[in-house]
């Protein structure tokens, strides 16, 4: 008999113990979903400097080029 009250105390314990994980779940999904958004948010603001560094090396460029033919038409 108390074999069967310590199997049936184990179990209930164990049951007790997976039952309480659901709030902690719920706060590490919103954690983790908190930090994709910031990792989103690193990764477009550096895309968006790439893209304006490039627009401005080729508006040089093209400044640069214009500049080159102009000088050569002079000769």
């Amino acid at each position: 008999m108390k074999k069967v009250l310590f199997s049936l105390a184990i179990v209930a314990m164990v049951a007790a113990v997976s039952c309480t994980g659901g709030k902690d779940a719920e706060k590490a999904k919103a954690d983790s979903i908190a930090k994709a958004d910031s990792i989103a948010k690193a990764d477009s603001a550096s895309k968006a400097a790439e893209l304006a560094a490039a627009s401005e090396k080729a508006k040089a460029d093209s400044i640069a080029k214009a500049d080159s033919i102009a000088k050569a038409g002079k000769k």
